[in-house]
């Protein structure tokens, strides 16, 4: 097992085996996200990344929220001092990578989510591949309560779940929803009691590490292209994925292992 050294850092960095697990660790501020931890977390993210030996990634926040979105504080600063093209452009420029990143890698990304996920932090918990809830967490649009709209990565992550009309209701006509109620559309893979959260999403990060990472890069890839892909180009990709994935040596096991189960 490795561990990021620097217990204070704003995200920290754990790999035990193929399960690594990225915490949010700014907890006096909810987690909200300022420069300091959009650029931990794009450095995090490559590093992940950039890490064959990881199947699974695991976002979870540190006290008592995943994220409370955005930090205010930085923002109002730089709305009173007129710079907010280069205040938010830097952060978001770091932040919006770190998003590529958990799109992009070839690995599962699982939000594991307590507490309150507001504004660019709901983002976070649903641009991940799969999300696993307490069963009191919150989330919480937050973005056109205060006259903007969304970031983050919050509309790349939910209209792909939800549709256009369940993602404006969201955006625009709910204060904030229950765990339960993101299950129900689909936002929330489980829901978990509270005190079960770590457990169970330790759980679930070694049942999905379970899948060699040809079938896990090879099914992401193809099933966030599916919704842009015209038909032939996606079989294309579905061949060709599918013959890079039969020439492993875990399928060749594997195949071996049922066809002798099956005589």
């Amino acid at each position: 097992m490795s561990t990021s050294d620097d217990t204070a850092a704003p995200a920290l960095l754990r790999i035990e085996g193929a399960i690594a697990t990225i915490t949010l660790n700014r907890p006096a501020a909810f987690n909200s996200i300022n420069l300091s931890i959009a650029q931990k977390l794009e450095q995090l993210g490559a590093e992940v990344e950039g890490n064959d030996d990881i199947r699974v990634l695991v976002i979870e926040g540190e006290g008592r929220a995943f994220s409370a979105g955005g930090d205010l504080q930085t923002i109002g600063a730089a709305a009173a001092n007129d710079t907010i093209a280069p205040v938010v452009g830097e952060l978001l420029k770091h932040y919006h990578a770190f998003i590529e990143a958990v799109r992009r890698m070839p690995k599962i990304v699982l939000s594991s989510v307590h507490g309150s996920a507001a504004g660019a932090g709901m983002g976070l918990a649903f641009v991940t591949d799969l999300c696993i809830a307490a069963d009191d967490a919150r989330f919480t649009p937050a973005y056109a309560k205060i006259g903007v709209s969304p970031d983050g990565g919050s509309t790349v992550g939910m209209v792909g779940t939800v549709g256009t009309r369940r993602a404006l209701q969201i955006f625009l006509a709910e204060d904030s929803f229950t765990a339960q109620q993101a299950y129900e559309w689909g936002l929330v893979a489980r829901v978990v009691p509270a005190a079960e959260l770590k457990a169970e999403t330790r759980k679930f990060a070694e049942r999905l590490a379970q899948s060699p990472p040809a079938a896990i890069a090879g099914t992401k890839s193809l099933v966030y292209q599916a919704a842009v892909t015209p038909t032939k180009q996606q079989l294309d990709a579905e061949e060709a994925k599918i013959i890079d994935a039969m020439q492993t040596d875990e399928f060749r096991v594997a195949v071996k292992k049922f066809t002798s189960k099956s005589k």
